[in-house]
């Protein structure tokens, strides 16, 4: 794929064609776009596009006759599919052919992009797994592993026990806050296996409904409900040979638990419909942002299947929890971007930096790229300043270093903020010579002053 991923709109109204080549141009994506489906068809030849996003009801050629020219030419080319009457036959029968994902109009822009963005990840992964592929056929060299980024004490043990399990087999459950890296990781575990040579494929469980899902996961057969129009693959049996990472899994239905559970006990799967079982060999990753014990506990969870996934686990800590992995992230983060833009890495000013390192970040490094992803976009020049980061992450309440009055029996939490302050109204602001005076790391200091900062 190209450094600036191309995407091909087609729809029959030109006005949808306007408003979507100048907000996905804004979002960095190269835009061409075709009038109408056989437009598009020519338009798939010329263009060659990285994702093609096309409208369903259209005369003459329609957005499934789309979706079958781009799986004739390319099958690694996602197509996503949008009409303003949507329903559940239609749905799956824009799955069942092999559809990216499935829109229905009217949508959110950040909702559009964010399915975008997922598709350019998705040919990503395709790609390098068929070069991959090729280089072992050829006796190559394995891909280089990219470790995830932190210096941390507990992101180090998350990192020290992913290289432990990699060459195993064993199931990982991966649990963490949104946003702290759990694909990432489950990324690194796949690539530092013997699996390596084969497909990492993921889904989120909360994403689809349960009708959906299941087909998803297990496939179905030929006639086997409405739109079932022919046989289908699961993700299950894609994965073979290779690692099926299952995120969100505690958003799944009580119903596909238990089938889940017999694919880890007999390494088999039934498709939708069918009477006999397949083998699958596959590696599992599951994640989850919720408390799975608790959720067994209240009965939501299978206590079963969290036991069968449960056999090696790895919490990924929040952002606000390693600091110290702050700095490291910002340069990769910025150096990736002035990547993908052909131009020189940007900086953060010290005021931008300050309000960087003190903010508590709830959507975890998530978050952070995201925010010096906007930070960029708005600044013309080469340093970052706190003005061209969202607000929400400069918008701190004024007051002084040191409050004027204190209270008559002070506790031993209020007298250590007290003297921080102190010695760091001393030292003019300057955190990192209020560290040295205080005889403390920074990241500590930094975070006693985001504590500080919480308890306003």
């Amino acid at each position: 794929m190209t450094q600036q991923p191309s995407v091909l709109v087609i729809d029959d109204e030109s006005g949808i064609l306007d408003t979507l080549r100048i907000l996905l141009k804004k979002e960095g994506f190269e835009v061409s776009t075709a009038q109408g489906g056989k437009a598009g068809l020519e338009a798939i030849r010329t263009v060659a596009p990285d994702i093609v996003l096309t409208d369903v009801r259209m005369p003459q050629v329609t957005g499934l006759d789309i979706l079958q020219a781009v799986k004739e030419i390319d099958a690694m080319t996602p197509v996503l599919l949008m009409t303003a009457q949507a329903s559940l036959q239609s749905a799956m029968q824009a799955v069942n052919a092999g559809a990216f994902y499935y829109l229905q109009k009217p949508f959110a822009n950040d909702e559009l992009i964010a399915i975008l963005r997922r598709a350019c990840e998705f040919r990503q992964i395709r790609v390098e797994n068929r070069q991959l592929k090729a280089e072992i056929r050829k006796g190559g060299a394995r891909a280089t592993v990219t470790r995830p980024i932190g210096k941390s004490r507990r992101f180090i043990e998350i990192l020290r026990l992913a290289d432990i399990v990699a060459p195993t087999d064993s199931t990982v459950l991966i649990e963490g806050e949104s946003g702290t890296g759990k694909e990432v990781l489950a990324r690194y575990i796949h690539d530092a296996s013997t699996r390596a040579g084969g497909p990492f494929m993921s889904i989120n469980c909360g994403a689809l409904p349960e009708t959906l899902l299941e087909s998803e996961l297990f496939g179905h057969v030929k006639g086997s409900f409405t739109g079932a129009v022919r046989d289908k693959q699961g993700l299950f049996a894609a994965a073979r040979g290779g690692t099926f990472f299952m995120d969100e899994v505690g958003e799944m239905p009580a119903s596909l638990q238990v089938k889940l559970l017999r694919v880890l006990q007999q390494r088999e799967v039934i498709p939708v419909g069918a009477t006999e079982a397949l083998p699958v060999d596959v590696r599992i990753i599951a994640a989850t942002n919720r408390d799975l014990e608790e959720e067994v506990r209240r009965g939501n969870f299978r206590s079963d299947l969290f036991y069968r996934i449960n056999v090696i686990a790895a919490t990924l800590p929040p952002l606000r929890e390693r600091r110290e992995d702050l700095i490291l992230l910002i340069e990769q983060f910025l150096g990736d971007l002035a990547a993908d833009r052909k131009e020189d890495p940007k900086a953060l000013s010290a005021e931008a930096l300050d309000a960087v390192m003190v903010y508590e970040w709830p959507g975890n490094v998530r978050e952070l790229q995201n925010a010096l992803e906007h930070a960029v976009v708005l600044s013309k020049g080469s340093l970052l300043d706190p003005q061209h980061l969202p607000e929400r992450i400069t918008r701190r309440k004024k007051e002084p270093l040191v409050a004027e009055r204190g209270q008559v029996n002070p506790s031993l939490d209020m007298i250590e903020r007290a003297y921080i302050m102190f010695v760091l109204q001393a030292e003019g602001g300057n955190k990192t010579r209020a560290a040295e005076a205080l005889g403390i790391d920074p990241s500590t200091l930094y975070r006693k002053l985001s504590r500080y900062e919480g308890t306003e």
